[in-house]
């Protein structure tokens, strides 16, 4: 059960959007590295990183600022925004990320997702916004018919190490992330999932301690991290808890 803080970088800066809404962006770092690196001394073990910009563009526009982070740190990072080609998940692997998360293509490609996991196993997951129940694409701004559990069973058997499932109606308004549907997609795939989306206080942190959450690989905060709403050490001393359990 690993707890992942969030970067999520528009313009070069450390931002968090409301709703997935691109003008509704507060700065919380305008030095994303130096961020990475408070995280990473914080004693969390994982990283995950989005870049905004690139998620609407479908290319790499922050990755400087993805550089430099992964320059400032030892701990695993993973990023997701505007990689949609096996030489852009190539490329992003051969930079020192632990993992590349495709979002987009997997709605749209999704041959191309299942070769990128054959390719470099263990280091593609799939990125699974939801909006309303139905899967939503280029940087949320499109919703598909799609419903998250029919795309996340495309990628059974296929080496995906993960899928990150965001409902994007919590994403950043701090009402606690949606548990009810990331446990349904978590028991109807046998990839590990990722619980993503308006994380908001420790009392979502003790839900995730709880014996039927355990099924999962952990779970992504953001706001209510910069905000102070969740104690990084008292966090993760809970949930070292249960792993010793």
């Amino acid at each position: 059960m690993i707890l992942f803080p969030a970067i999520d970088l528009k313009d070069g800066q450390c931002v968090r959007l409301k709703l997935g809404d691109m003008e509704q962006a507060t700065v919380f770092n305008d030095n994303p590295a130096a961020q990475a690196k408070s995280f990473e001394d914080q004693g969390f073990e994982y990283l995950h990183v989005v870049d905004l910009n690139g998620a609407f563009a479908g290319r790499s526009v922050n990755g400087e600022a993805v550089q430099a982070i992964l320059d400032a740190v030892d701990f695993p990072v993973q990023l997701g925004g505007g990689i949609r080609s096996i030489a852009h998940v190539e490329d992003w692997l051969g930079r020192g990320l632990s993992r590349v998360i495709l979002g987009t293509v997997a709605v749209r490609d999704p041959a191309l997702v299942r070769e990128a996991a054959r390719l470099f196993p263990g280091r593609v997951a799939v990125g699974i916004d939801a909006r309303g129940g139905k899967v939503a694409v280029e940087g949320w701004a499109e919703t598909s018919e799609l419903s998250a559990i029919e795309l996340g069973k495309r990628f059974e058997g296929a080496g995906v190490a993960a899928i990150i499932y965001t409902d994007i109606d919590r994403d950043g308004v701090l009402k606690g992330i949606n548990w009810l549907s990331t446990l349904e997609l978590a028991k109807a795939v046998s990839i590990p999932v990722i619980a993503s989306g308006g994380l908001a206080s420790m009392d979502d942190i003790r839900t995730m301690t709880e014996p039927e959450y355990q099924i999962l690989e952990g779970a992504i905060s953001g706001r209510a991290l910069y905000d102070g709403r969740i104690d990084p050490s008292e966090a993760l001393a809970l949930l070292k808890q249960v792993r010793a359990a």
